[in-house]
């Protein structure tokens, strides 16, 4: 890593005799100003500074030393034409002034600083005034592979093929930038995806920004000041905000090209975020199911073995998953089933489908056989076996001659593209001497990438490798909604039907600490869908530095099997709640059996889960129909109340549900080692504002103070928020059954609610096409009545007439998982009013 990282004084030093005047180092005022279409363009000698609004509070910055814009080519936001805004400009010595209906920009001729203003007046952002924006010039290269002189080694995530770099040829020039800002006392950052540093508030530290195992990089901010920013950027990047300043380092872009969006709540700018990159797929329903897995189920037999398992002992179900290694051995990443392992993958997947399941198997980016051969004699190879997922037409290739030929066919039903980054040094096991050094992690993990991808796509390949799976699945078959797994992410990816995972873990109490904030800092940047291997992937200790997991004895262990059940526990509140890991199984009976604590802890969250399907299901209406976010991090909620800003256990899901997870052991350590003197419980911060009903007893607690609940193995500490409407459907198997029993409809009382509840056909895109219902619940609190509202549109298979039950929720009533007595109605889609 050259100086231009390392040190920010050097650099302005450095940069002082090539280019630091047309930062404004003279008196006066150095930058010409010309109004443009939304904005204006400030113009010094070459450098260009474009100010654009694309919506009032929606503000585009670009930057480049030298020539024309030109765009850094990520594919980050979808291209629209935006519409004219109204705004004004006014010009005084040394300052342009742009005002819109939401925004002041105050904008410096000497430097070309900028300062964001609400409509009021009060600050939000400055950018540094003496040297906002610093560039410097590096040359691009191409690297050139000699795949057939490649060697494959095994590694951790599979055989891998060594880079043999036979030459690289500089192909153009781009731009190191460093973009400055200077934050505010007392202002708490949030975002920039998933990481294992166990931050939650990011202020005071610094972040590599780049895909691997471990990281999903989202070059999103967001801040307790009411606003967002976007770095539209497809390189790697270096977040600081530490004793070397506070900025944002994009290694090799074309121009500085950054979004300023305006809340002030996290919602709205979450709404501005998806505006520019794409709305959220609908997932369907299934998803927010139980998913079973583990690495691996090794044949058809088994497949069918445990799903028959989970069926005939009625343990809710929705997907199993097919791991790696179903292709035929050493041809890592081959698009087809080994005959022997599975001699009828479409008998199996029938199975499955025939008792209401659906089928999710990993597919890799790697190439092998006829797939290598075919797509390499029309170029579409990148080098190290990967195919070039940046082509439309390798893209297209990859998914009709192989994915959709020899998988989609047999009915699978969902993706899980696995090693999406693609490729990364941590793997080897030479990576274990620099373990601890994040500095050489970066430059070794980047340089790898880049000698693959080019140092300007460094983190964009999973999102057009998504992209091409989406695109190409919705042109074959619209009866199935698109569902992509993934384990890198990236701005965008959220319209490709995408979900992402934390990532290989390793089973240790800490490690799961860090998991919950690096979600909640990646569900925060508008890319809502994250979850977790429940139980840790890596749970025995193994040679590389990752997979250090603390527990020898597996599913044997007392000390696992209470980690499992809190990952379980936590997972229950995701998106997504899905099981997997190597080492050992993870279905339920490998935990204990029926009347055993364990298990039976397991099975409670699992029923927890379906049990709530209706408003998860309406939480994923609203995400995609009014750009919500349905696991939130407490800013969404609670912004002004401070005491919230670094809290890294807690989250919201929901409006409703204040969830709590347990992240220490209280009966076992790592052999079954029984604890002594260990309390069942946690203490925990109720947010200000509002009051708090216990899920479980129904007591009810003020706001603002912290507490000390009760946190016995068979559930963690949940509260709701007085003026709660939650609707709860009965146990059931799989997603789509529907029994004749009614729902339960709690009122948390105390304030007045509403809740609307929707309803589709749980899978295909007809909801795209108007084919969907819903109808609103609202809670008087004053007057003691609910209205449930006359019932808007339909769809095919809808239930037109249900019962209700309708529970006032307090100490002892409406609580835990178990159904409550209360007030039954009938509701058959008219307006009802409901007087308790």
């Amino acid at each position: 890593m050259n100086m231009f990282f390392k040190n920010a004084f050097c650099i302005t030093i450095l940069l002082i005799a090539g280019q630091l005047l047309s930062y404004g180092q003279k008196t006066g005022a150095i930058y010409a100003v010309s109004k443009q279409y939304n904005g204006i363009l400030l113009n010094d000698r070459g450098s260009k500074l474009n100010i654009q609004f694309i919506k009032p509070a929606v503000v585009r910055v670009r930057f480049v030393p030298e020539g024309n814009f030109k765009d850094n080519g990520t594919d980050v936001c979808i291209p629209q034409k935006y519409k004219p805004v109204n705004f004004t400009v006014q010009q005084h010595v040394g300052l342009v002034v742009l005002q819109s209906a939401s925004l002041k920009l105050v904008i410096s001729t000497k430097t070309g600083s900028i300062q964001y203003f609400n409509h009021s007046g009060k600050l939000l952002l400055a950018e540094n005034p003496d040297h906002p924006r610093i560039t410097e010039k590096v040359t691009l290269n191409k690297t050139i592979f000699n795949d057939a002189g490649s060697k494959v080694e095994k590694t951790a995530n599979g055989d891998q093929a060594t880079a043999n770099i036979t030459n690289k040829e500089a192909v153009g020039t781009a731009c190191k930038a460093r973009q400055q800002f200077t934050w505010q006392p007392g202002e708490a950052l949030y975002g920039l995806g998933s990481h294992q540093e166990n931050y939650m508030n990011l202020r005071g530290t610094m972040q590599y920004l780049y895909e691997y195992n471990l990281k999903k990089s989202i070059p999103v901010l967001m801040s307790t000041k009411g606003y967002g920013l976007l770095f539209d950027a497809g390189s790697a990047m270096v977040f600081h905000d530490d004793t070397l300043g506070s900025f944002m380092d994009m290694l090799a872009i074309n121009q500085v090209d950054y979004y300023f969006m305006y809340g002030p709540e996290f919602d709205q700018i979450v709404h501005h975020f998806r505006n520019l990159t794409g709305k959220v797929e609908l997932s369907p329903k299934y998803m927010f199911g139980y998913i079973q897995s583990k690495e691996r189920y090794t044949n058809q037999h088994e497949v069918d073995s445990v799903f028959n398992r989970f069926r005939s002992s009625h343990i809710p179900l929705d997907v199993i998953v097919q791991d790696w290694l179903y292709w035929k051995d050493g041809l890592w990443g081959y698009k087809k089933f080994d005959e022997k392992k599975y001699p009828d993958p479409a008998k199996m997947i029938d199975n499955v489908h025939s008792q209401n399941g659906h089928f999710m198997m990993s597919i890799w980016p790697q190439v092998a056989l006829n797939e290598e051969k075919e797509m390499g004699e029309k170029g579409f190879i990148l080098g190290r076996k990967m195919y070039d997922a940046y082509n439309p037409a390798a893209r297209k290739m990859y998914w009709d001659d192989y994915v959709n030929k020899n998988l989609f066919s047999k009915g699978v039903d969902a993706w899980w593209p696995d090693s999406s980054e693609p490729v990364e040094f941590d793997w080897n096991r030479g990576a274990n001497n620099i373990a601890n050094d994040p500095a050489a992690r970066f430059e070794k993990n980047v340089k790898v990438m880049a000698d693959l991808l080019g140092a300007q796509r460094v983190n964009t390949y999973s999102l057009h490798h998504i992209m091409g799976i989406y695109e190409n699945q919705r042109k074959t078959n619209s009866k199935k909604r698109v569902v992509i797994l993934t384990r890198a992410s990236y701005p965008g990816q959220q319209r490709y039907g995408a979900m992402v995972w934390n990532g290989d873990t390793k089973a240790t109490w800490n490690d799961f600490k860090s998991w919950i904030p690096g979600g909640l800092n990646y569900m925060v940047t508008g890319s809502p869908y994250w979850t977790i291997d429940a139980g840790a992937f890596f749970v025995r200790s193994k040679a590389e530095w990752f997979s250090k997991g603390d527990f020898e004895k597996g599913t044997a262990d007392s000390g696992y099997r209470e980690f499992y059940v809190r990952n379980i526990q936590y997972a229950g509140w995701l998106p997504v709640l899905r099981s997997h890991g190597t080492d050992f199984a993870r279905e339920p009976w490998q935990f204990g059996k029926a009347g055993e604590v364990f298990y039976d802890a397991i099975i409670k969250q699992i029923d927890l889960r379906y049990r709530l399907l209706p408003y998860t299901y309406s939480l994923a209406g609203m995400v995609t129909n009014q750009d919500y976010t349905m696991t939130r991090s407490l800013l969404f909620d609670f912004r002004n109340d401070p005491k919230v800003y670094d809290i890294k256990d807690e989250f919201m899901f929901g409006n409703s549900f204040l969830v709590c997870p347990v992240t220490d052991p209280m009966y076992y350590a790592p052999g079954n080692k029984q604890l002594q003197g260990v309390e069942k419980t946690r203490s925990l911060y109720l947010p200000y504002g509002v009051k708090w009903f216990d899920f479980w007893t129904g007591k009810q607690y003020d706001g603002g103070q912290t507490i000390v609940a009760d946190a016995p193995i068979d559930h963690i500490p949940v509260f709701v928020k007085a003026g709660s409407i939650v609707p709860m459907g009965p146990v059931i198997e799989y997603s789509s059954q529907q029994p004749d029993a009614p729902w339960e409809i709690r009122l948390y009382p105390g304030s007045n609610a509403k809740f609307t509840v929707y309803e589709d056909e749980g899978d295909n895109y007809n909801y795209q096409k108007g084919k969907w219902a819903s109808f609103n619940l609202s809670w008087d609190d004053k007057k003691h009545t609910l209205t449930i509202g006359e019932r808007k549109g339909a769809f095919d298979g809808m239930v037109k007439k249900r019962t209700l039950n309708i529970v006032l929720v307090k100490a002892g009533a409406g609580t835990g998982v178990t159904e409550s007595e209360g007030k039954k109605i009938e509701y058959n889609s008219h307006q009802t009013i409901v007087k308790l």
